[in-house]
């Protein structure tokens, strides 16, 4: 399939498809909490950069990580003029965040992490975990292809986005989400 026919597909289809080189991979549901983090995440980051003329978008809008790949990041956050006043596709996002759970950490760790440190734009890329208090991030180094990396899991950790001079904490991402016990078998 061409990239051209999967955007045909995806403007009727009531189900989201991931496109990579050619072929194209339906999105699964998401649990409860995942949808709340999502949501606390996006609320917080709008909070912060919609009054400095950014837009903030969750689940539903796709990223142009490569010209054969296009997946549906969590929650987007772009400052590029050119895509504030896009219709389909982000081209230049500025954060990517995937909440992340069992059978989506090794893809989102590892093939989306490889993706998505390539487009030129991504300063910061964030893998929220749904199960416990967690969060890593990926953060571009300033001026160049190097990346840092953070981990935070303390539910007083707060994770500070320098290029921004801004920071979110483990309380806001994780408001009002209540754990599943693992169940041992």
């Amino acid at each position: 399939m061409t990239v051209e026919e999967y955007f045909e597909l995806e403007k009727e289809s009531e189900i989201r498809h991931e496109y990579y080189n050619g072929e194209i991979y339906a999105m699964a549901g998401t649990t409860l909490n995942h949808n709340d983090i999502v949501d606390n995440v996006r609320s917080f980051l709008k909070g912060f950069f919609q009054p400095r003329g950014c837009r903030v978008f969750a689940e539903s809008v796709k990223v142009k990580a490569s010209n054969i790949y296009y997946p549906y990041p969590d929650v987007i956050v772009t400052c590029a003029p050119v895509d504030i006043s896009g219709t389909y596709v982000v081209k230049h996002p500025t954060i990517l965040v995937e909440v992340i759970s069992k059978s989506s950490e090794s893809r989102d760790r590892g093939f989306k992490l490889k993706h998505y440190r390539a487009i030129p734009s991504l300063q910061y890329y964030l893998l929220v975990s749904q199960l416990e208090y967690s969060v890593d991030m990926y953060s571009r180094l300033e001026g160049n292809d190097l990346w840092g990396y953070q981990s935070f899991e303390g539910i007083n950790d707060a994770v500070r986005f320098d290029a921004f001079n801004f920071e979110m904490s483990l309380k806001a991402i994780y408001e009002n989400i209540e754990f599943e016990p693992e169940i041992v078998q």
